[in-house]
This record gives structure tokens, sequence and C-alpha cells, in this order.
């Protein structure tokens, strides 16, 4: 595992990596997946052009703030993400309504899990 420290909307996150096997490696070359340990699907496309909320690093989803139809203000706290030992506080980036709530309490997310949608 490489570590790395990562700055993101003025916080700092300090995150590990791992590396892929050559095999994985080979696999995403011919276009295969690699199967991931998430209860998150890896992409999707938010609806009608609203705003994806992330998951910024691997963790532990401890509790969600929201639901879909809460309405919510830049700033507003969303859900808490253990990563690390550290609870972190995801908050909206932007006004506007929940349209996905994609993730529940004790889900474990990767980085790039789609966790919320604000449309």
């Amino acid at each position: 595992m490489k570590k790395y420290i990562i700055k993101l909307n003025n916080k700092v996150y300090e995150v590990e990596m791992e590396e892929v096997t050559s095999e994985e490696s080979s696999k995403l070359s011919q276009g295969g997946e690699i199967k991931s340990t998430s209860t998150v699907p890896q992409k999707e496309v938010a609806a009608s052009g609203g705003e994806n909320i992330e998951a910024p690093m691997p963790g532990t989803i401890l509790s969600v703030k929201v639901k879909v139809g809460d309405t919510v203000k830049k700033g507003d706290l969303l859900l808490i993400l253990e990563a690390m030992k550290m609870e972190n506080e995801i908050v909206s980036p932007v006004d506007g309504r929940i349209s996905h709530v994609g993730v529940n309490s004790g889900a474990m997310v990767n980085p790039g899990d789609i966790l919320i949608t604000i449309g």
C-alpha cells in the first residue's frame, strides 16, 4: 500500500492505495472489469444533469443524514464517512433537492463511488 495526501474542497485527506496485480492490469487493458467489494455501483450517471456526490476515499458509511426529496443548501451535512478511524463529514457542494441516495449506514465504499445525487 502506498500513502498519499490529497487536498479536496480545502480539506486534507490521507489515503492508502493498493497497486493492482499484473493479471488485474491485463484485464483492464483488455476491457475487462475488476470486481469491487463495494456495495455501491462504480459508475452511475446523474439523472437530468444532477450533481453526483462521490466518495473521496475508501471507508464505511456511519450514517446518512438525508433522504430522497429533502432540500439541501450548500454546506449542509449529507452523511458521515468513516475512513482510517476518522469520521469525515460529507457536505453538499450545491443547493438542491436530493434525487438519489445510493448508500445505507454500514455500506463500504471506494473512491469515486456515487453516494448521493442532488438534482
